[in-house]
């Protein structure tokens, strides 16, 4: 017996992507809104109520009006916007962090898909200090590279008119006054007890992305040198389906000494690179913006919630086991 789906906000870049990965399910049935009743409230209300489970592929404002509009004890929820991720009534979407994290999202009816940039940053902080290596008021610095998709089909547009400004051809640094929309997730699920920076930029290029975290290692509470770093990793995502560790510098991966940005795109992927040496360690995380960054991880979350395998719909060929 399939399950009834429904988008809220099936015609953005997310809720697109997570409709191609359902194309060849034959466990779900999709709800669909016509055109042009996409905004009309008492539709969307009636479709909700008639769902197993809703997607929420909104700006914030409407994903919590849509929230308020489920009625039946039955409907749950996944949310890909940024409204609810830091609620703790909320499960948050990322289940490789803890078996906590994943018996949340099991048993919940709530669930946060993590942002994009948050999940490679949380993916590099949240292990370190759960495990006491890093201590929570460490003065953490990101950077990001991400393609021009996540920034949503307006900056699509831009990014692929024949016209556009030569300076889009840049990469381009932004949020320049540290107020991300991401900054108040990396900061309460990584478990750090004081904001750290963040420098994104957005690049040309259609879709993945890298974060980095910069590690001074004569800053941690002892002394930790790479191999132990890297182990700290390895272990945490020992067995994970979708998050793989490369060797320290990265030397089984990466032949050439370039860690591109979107060697991800299109799977539901993570890795996770420790470079560097003693003194001076960098974490990296890879991912597609789109994929373990949004619809990939809201697909993975609904496999969870649905008792399943998680990998259903999300494996392709080339994919790590």
């Amino acid at each position: 017996m399939s399950v009834k789906i429904f988008i809220d906000g099936q015609e953005g870049t997310t809720g697109l992507k997570i409709l191609e990965r359902f194309e060849n399910r034959n466990d779900i049935e999709i709800i669909r809104i016509s055109e042009e009743l996409r905004k009309d409230k008492a539709e969307r209300k009636r479709l909700i109520n008639m769902s197993d489970y809703t997607f929420l592929c909104l700006p914030d404002a409407a994903a919590i009006e849509s929230v308020s509009l489920a009625e039946n004890d039955h409907v749950r929820i996944i949310d890909a916007s940024t409204a609810h991720r830091t609620n703790p009534a909320w499960a948050y979407g990322f289940p490789e962090l803890s078996a906590a994290h994943r018996e949340k999202i099991e048993n919940s009816s709530r669930v946060a898909v993590p942002g994009c940039y948050a999940s490679g940053f949380n993916a590099l902080v949240y292990p370190l200090v759960s495990s006491g290596v890093m201590q929570a008021d460490f003065p953490v610095c990101a950077f990001a590279t991400s393609g021009y998709s996540g920034a949503g089909k307006k900056a699509i547009a831009q990014y692929e008119d024949e016209n556009r400004d030569p300076q889009l051809s840049s990469p381009r640094f932004y949020a320049l006054s540290q107020t991300h929309k991401h900054l108040p997730e990396m900061q309460a699920v990584s478990g750090l007890s004081c904001k750290p920076m963040f420098n994104p930029m957005i690049c040309d290029y259609f879709s993945g992305m890298v974060v980095a975290v910069p590690v001074q290692t004569r800053l941690l509470n002892k002394k930790y040198g790479i191999k132990d770093i890297h182990k700290v990793f390895a272990e945490h995502y020992s067995g994970q389906n979708f998050i793989q560790v490369a060797e320290i510098g990265g030397t089984d991966i990466i032949s050439d000494g370039f860690l591109a940005s979107n060697t991800l795109s299109g799977t539901n992927k993570m890795q996770i690179f420790v470079c560097g040496n003693d003194e001076q360690v960098l974490l990296c995380s890879r991912l597609d913006n789109l994929g373990k960054g949004a619809s990939g991880a809201a697909v993975q979350c609904l496999n969870i919630m649905m008792g399943i395998d998680e990998t259903t719909g999300l494996i392709q060929t080339g994919d790590f086991s």
